[in-house]
């Protein structure tokens, strides 16, 4: 059992170590969901790893450090889906007293629409005034 949870912790150093070396070199972004999943991985390997050797600053550490990939990851799964909701309801119909304009460009995408929460609105079709 113990030199499994050697190479468990040992897996774990080498991911959480290529995953910082990716980020560092640029091949890799630090918020990215790669990233977070190895993260999290490493963190957990290790954590696993510290416990069984009884030592538990460090199995505290990874413990701690994996919660914050948890948490990092809900957040850009929530993210995610209120993109994909946002990009679905886009073709809808607006809602009843919606400002309507001539383009709405969010995020890079450009939609005739309502204006909300738009990054750049080019002007509406009627004299200012």
């Amino acid at each position: 059992m113990s030199a499994f949870i050697t190479i468990i912790g040992t897996v774990g150093a080498v991911v959480l170590l290529a995953a910082y070396a990716m980020v560092s070199s640029g091949r890799m972004s630090g918020d990215g969901l790669p990233y977070q999943l190895l993260n999290l991985g490493g963190a957990a390997a290790l954590m696993v790893n510290s416990a069984y050797h009884s030592a538990w600053p460090s199995a505290i550490l990874n413990l701690v450090w994996s919660g914050i990939g948890v948490w990092t990851l809900s957040r850009l799964v929530a993210r995610r889906a209120a993109g994909r909701r946002a990009a679905g309801s886009a073709g809808a119909a607006p809602p009843a007293g919606a400002v309507q304009t001539g383009e709405v460009q969010a995020g890079g995408v450009q939609a005739g629409g309502v204006q909300a929460g738009a990054v750049h609105v080019q002007a509406a079709d009627t004299p200012a005034g």
